[in-house]
C-alpha cells in the first residue's frame, strides 16, 4: 500500500517553492521520493532550498524565472526535459493577492493578480502536457483555494482567480484524460505562512478564523504537502478534475 504515495522515479516541477505552502510541496514531494525542480525569481533562496534538500539526501535542483513571463516558462518546461527526459508532475503553487476595496481596486491591479494566478497556470500547464501527452502519463496540480468557492470582502481579483484556476482545472481534466493525465486543484484554507502573518498577529482575525474552522485552526503548510503528494501519486490514478479542500472544514461549516 505504500508504494502508492511513492513518488520514486518521479520529476515534479513545483512552481513557486521557495517559502510556504510551495516549500512545503516541494520538501513533501521530495520525501516521497520525486526528484523536484524548485522554482522562483529569487536565485539565492532557491540555491538554499536545494542545498537543504540535498543536505537530507533527497534529489532536487531549481530553475528560475517568472511565471508570468511566457517564454520564459516555456523555455524552462523544455530545459527541464531535456534534462531529465520526462516531466511527471506539475504543481503550480505561485501567486499573488491584492486586497482593497471594490471602488479602489484598479483594473491594472486585477488584471496582475489573474495573469499571475489563472493565465501563468494554463501557459505552464500547456508546455508540461507536451511531455505528459508523449509519456501517456502526468500530473497537473494547480493550487487554489477555498476562496474560489467562498468569499471574504476587499479581495475580488484573488476570489475571481482562484475560481478560474478551480475551473481551468476542470477543463485541463476532460481534455487531458485520455491521455492519462489527471488534472486537479488543491484549495487551502487559512494556512500559517509568512503571507498571512500580519493576519496571524491580529488577535481579532485569528479567533475568527479559529471559530469559523471546524477543526478549530490555522493549517500548517506540510499539511498541504502531504495532499500534494497524494495527487501527484497513484492512489489518486482515478481522481481528475477535483477541487480537493484542505481547509478545516471551512467552506462546509454554515
Amino acid at each position: 500500500m505504500s508504494d502508492l504515495f511513492s513518488l520514486s522515479g518521479k520529476v515534479a516541477l513545483i512552481a513557486g517553492s521557495t517559502r510556504g505552502i510551495g516549500w512545503a510541496i516541494g520538501k513533501s514531494m521530495a520525501e516521497a521520493g520525486a526528484t523536484v525542480v524548485l522554482n522562483g525569481r529569487d536565485e539565492a533562496k532557491l540555491a538554499e532550498r536545494v542545498s537543504e534538500l540535498k543536505e537530507l539526501g533527497y534529489s532536487a535542483s531549481a530553475i528560475a524565472f517568472d511565471v508570468t513571463d511566457e517564454a520564459a516558462a516555456v523555455n524552462a518546461v523544455a530545459a527541464i526535459v531535456k534534462e531529465h527526459g520526462r516531466l511527471d508532475v506539475l504543481a503550480v503553487n505561485a501567486g499573488t493577492t491584492h486586497r482593497t476595496a471594490l471602488t479602489e481596486h484598479t483594473t491594472e491591479d486585477f488584471l496582475k493578480v489573474i495573469n499571475t494566478n489563472v493565465t501563468a497556470a494554463f501557459v505552464l500547464a500547456r508546455e508540461a502536457s507536451k511531455p505528459m501527452v508523449a509519456q501517456k502519463s502526468g500530473r497537473i496540480i494547480v493550487v487554489s483555494s477555498m476562496m474560489g468557492q467562498v468569499a471574504r470582502p476587499n479581495n475580488a481579483g484573488y476570489v475571481a482567480s482562484k475560481g478560474g484556476a478551480t475551473a481551468l482545472c476542470k477543463a485541463l481534466a476532460v481534455e487531458l484524460g485520455e491521455h492519462s493525465i489527471t488534472c486537479n486543484a488543491l484549495c487551502p484554507g487559512f494556512t500559517r505562512t509568512d503571507l498571512t502573518q500580519a493576519l496571524q498577529d491580529n488577535p481579532e482575525f485569528d479567533q475568527w478564523v479559529a471559530s469559523r474552522t471546524p477543526l478549530g485552526r490555522w493549517a500548517d503548510p506540510t499539511e498541504i504537502g502531504g495532499a500534494a503528494v497524494f495527487l501527484a501519486s497513484d492512489a489518486a490514478s482515478f481522481i481528475t478534475g477535483h477541487a480537493l479542500n484542505v481547509d478545516g472544514g471551512v467552506v462546509v461549516n454554515v
